[in-house]
């Protein structure tokens, strides 16, 4: 089958190298060569903390593929970088016979003149267990929920975000130590195979879609920076969370005496060995405090809750450091109080 491909982030990378590669492949039966004939993808924009203006991961993913169909002797893949389908890109798309839509983290949705391009319609890789967590932001939403089991979905596109037939599920454990970034790339390393089990049963007439409980659907919308800021009334538990499913984006931060303070790594407080600062008692001690250190694990911070285990910390336009030299140039922190500044106005 031709296949037009669309997304933009790392987590749709390993889908588009799996699915171009097997034109190349002559180990494959013919009629399972499929072939990537465009991306689709958004286009360049500011990057970074210097904000340099740079192509998308899957652009830059299809620019290698590109590179291995030339050199095999074939033409490289068109590259469309917009998020405006309009007439014009629509044209174009449709010159180049596409039988299936394939999308991984594309970020738009579709209309029914696009979809209408494809014979055999679309398919998304969406990294949750649907229908939990429609919508942009699934992975951070399992982890702020605690979730102990997400997965990876692949549904038919339906004009209605998310709420397409299920082609294929895998169940997938959700630790407490995952992160956001930890857990898509697991998503996308997981999400190829599937993803082409499901191309494979297209092709041969072979696939079988479920519809979701749309009673049962929940959502997740789109991160805002301010998200990031923590409040050290919420348990440990809640605030450990919050870290993990922030990482990378948009970060968990606090404030210090007047400066932003991001808490890169944390954990809750099982047992503490030896308090660095006795004086400081958590019972009577103030939400967001810093008692002490727990020698083995790092620096304690009172919650709403228990006691948040600062592991790894950083200023803002500061270095990234563990917790012990992070102490080394901030002997003041132990017995103030985090969170006590406003970072907006």
């Amino acid at each position: 089958m031709n296949i037009l491909f669309a997304g933009s982030p790392a987590i749709a990378v390993p889908s588009l190298d799996l699915l171009s590669a097997l034109e190349l492949d002559k180990t494959i039966p013919p009629e399972l060569r499929h072939r990537v004939v465009g991306v689709l993808t958004n286009p360049d924009a500011a990057r970074g903390r210097g904000k340099r203006i740079e192509a998308t991961d899957v652009a830059n993913a299809a620019g290698r593929a590109s590179a291995l169909r030339v050199a095999a002797g074939l033409p490289p893949i068109p590259l469309f970088k917009t998020d405006h389908l309009d007439a014009a890109a629509r044209a174009s798309i449709h010159a180049l016979k596409p039988d299936l839509l394939v999308v991984v983290a594309y970020g738009h949705i579709f209309g029914p003149k696009f979809l209408s391009l494809f014979p055999r319609g679309g398919i998304n890789l969406h990294p949750s267990l649907l229908p939990k967590y429609r919508g942009c932001a699934p992975i951070p939403a399992a982890i702020l929920n605690r979730d102990t089991e997400t997965g990876l979905s692949v549904q038919r596109l339906a004009l209605e975000v998310d709420s397409g037939d299920l082609l294929a599920v895998e169940r997938l454990p959700l630790d407490d130590c995952a992160t956001t970034a930890s857990f898509t790339e697991l998503a996308a390393q997981k999400g190829a195979p599937l993803l082409l089990s499901v191309i494979d049963a297209i092709a041969q007439a072979q696939e079988r879609g479920t519809a979701q409980d749309h009673a049962a659907a929940s959502f997740c919308e789109m991160l805002k920076k301010e998200d990031g800021l923590l409040d050290w009334f919420r348990s440990a538990l809640e605030l450990d969370a919050r870290i993990r499913a922030f990482t990378p984006w948009p970060g968990a931060f606090t404030t210090h005496k007047g400066l932003v303070l991001h808490i890169l790594e944390a954990k809750p407080l099982v047992s503490a060995s030896v308090i660095a600062n006795p004086a400081i008692s958590a019972s009577a001690a103030l939400s967001g405090t810093v008692l002490g250190v727990d020698k083995n694990s790092g620096i304690l911070v009172q919650t709403g809750d228990g006691v948040l285990v600062l592991g790894r910390l950083q200023y803002e336009t500061k270095k990234a450091l563990d917790w012990r030299s992070f102490l080394n140039g901030s002997r003041d922190l132990i017995g103030s109080r985090l969170g006590t500044t406003t970072v907006w106005s």
